[in-house]
């Protein structure tokens, strides 16, 4: 499991992605969320301006992050 400090209320889902390394771009980013390839507090979730809050889960292709 990744833990990402967040610094601030939130980080958009995409930038999150990003900032672990898990995508190479933010266009990399937007499609795997397109694609249902996120789940977020165990829920599968499309939305790409998603606001990643401290206390939520991201799973990608076996990555957990936390945020913290």
């Amino acid at each position: 499991m990744v833990e990402f400090k967040l610094e601030g209320e939130f980080i958009p889902l995409i930038q999150l992605l990003k900032a672990t390394g898990l995508v190479q771009s933010g266009g990399e980013a937007q499609t795997v969320v397109e694609d249902g390839l996120i789940k977020y507090n165990g829920q599968v979730d499309y939305r790409k301006r998603l606001k990643v809050r401290v206390g939520d889960v991201v799973d990608f292709m076996g990555q957990q992050i936390k945020v913290i």
